[in-house]
């Protein structure tokens, strides 16, 4: 949930209103997600999703991977860009929910670019040599810190990389969190700021935005 959606809900329309029309597809999995999971607010959701549809089309990235697919919205966003032989791996180990991204990437017409893994992402990154251009992450948060040092030797110059939720609800401000995603989240976003292998700006885009870009 974004900060304007819970203290500003009439900015919150306003940017909508003001903002590029969703696709059809983005709209009926949306409509689903909301239907059918119960954590549905863990979707990428309109604002976010336009966003990382732009970038991934000023990019034309032709290896981009995702952590954390949940419905499969965000993946749809990023694959939009895609180069035309490009391909996008999205990882999550849900298996119950694995049949409502399914269903979209068939429908879409990305299905053959997309490649679904139920798989836990350190376990991959520890497994490939692949380099990504273009990375979006929002998955468990207590990993995060993690993925950061995964993910690194898998990024090139130029590559981007994304962590999203590292405002969680603006408790990265508490000064000592008991909660250990709270302190993972913080740590992960140090990590970023000391890193000057990176450039980055935090978009204060629904929960937090972490925007990266390899030097």
């Amino acid at each position: 949930m974004s900060f304007f959606e819970e203290k500003l809900p009439e900015m919150d329309r306003y940017l909508e209103t003001h903002a590029s029309s969703e696709p059809e597809i983005l709209r009926k999995l949306r409509r689903e997600t909301y239907q059918k999971t119960t954590q549905p607010h863990m979707i990428s959701g309109y604002q976010q999703g336009r966003l990382l549809t732009i970038i991934s089309q000023m990019m034309r990235p032709e290896n981009i991977l995702e952590i954390g697919t949940f419905t499969g919205y965000a993946t749809l966003c990023l694959a939009t860009g895609m180069a035309k032989d490009g391909k996008i791996t999205t990882l999550d180990v849900n298996e119950d929910l694995a049949y409502l991204p399914k269903k979209y990437f068939a429908e879409s017409e990305y299905a053959s670019q997309i490649h679904f893994k139920l798989q836990d992402a350190k376990e991959f990154l520890r497994e490939t040599d692949e380099v990504f251009d273009l990375v979006f992450i929002d998955a468990d948060k207590e990993n995060y810190a993690e993925y950061f040092r995964l993910i690194k030797p898998r990024t090139k110059s130029g590559s981007v990389v994304m962590f999203d939720n590292v405002l969680w609800y603006g408790k990265v401000l508490e000064e000592n969190p008991k909660q250990k995603s709270t302190q993972v989240i913080k740590e992960l976003n140090d990590l970023i700021a000391k890193d000057d292998d990176f450039e980055n700006l935090i978009l204060p885009l629904r929960d937090g935005l972490n925007f990266l870009r390899r030097k």
